[in-house]
């Protein structure tokens, strides 16, 4: 039986996505989206996911967008925002309002994510 925690990272660039898994592959069970409606397909189909990491520029559904239909159907999972430009109005609002619990910021910072993500595991 596997007990690692389930994460799901969405990002429309595939390098970003080999980097991503492989940091974390090795302590979680990652679940890879390349855009925001995979995400929610996958979300659909794997209802114990916890941990749900967004990159915020995509075509189609941005990162907001993308959350913003994750939480209205899923509440209780943690939505965390990633993206390679400064933190912005937008999403800082996010945070306030409780849409996404924290911003990381790219390259990603494998201590910064998994001291966030280990509050549920």
């Amino acid at each position: 039986m596997n007990n690692k925690l389930k994460i799901l990272y969405v990002d429309d660039e595939l390098i970003n996505r080999k980097i991503f898994e492989i940091v974390f592959a090795h302590k979680y069970e990652i679940f890879i989206a390349s855009d925001g409606y995979e995400g929610l397909k996958i979300l659909e189909e794997t209802p114990d996911i916890l941990i749900i990491i967004s990159d915020m520029s995509m075509p189609g559904l941005n990162g907001v967008e993308f959350i913003k239909k994750a939480k209205e159907a899923y509440p209780l999972k943690k939505y965390y925002m990633l993206s390679g430009f400064q933190i912005t109005p937008e999403i800082e609002a996010k945070i306030e309002d409780g849409l996404i619990l924290k911003y990381f910021e790219k390259p990603l910072n494998k201590k910064e994510i998994e001291t966030e993500i280990e509050k549920y595991n």
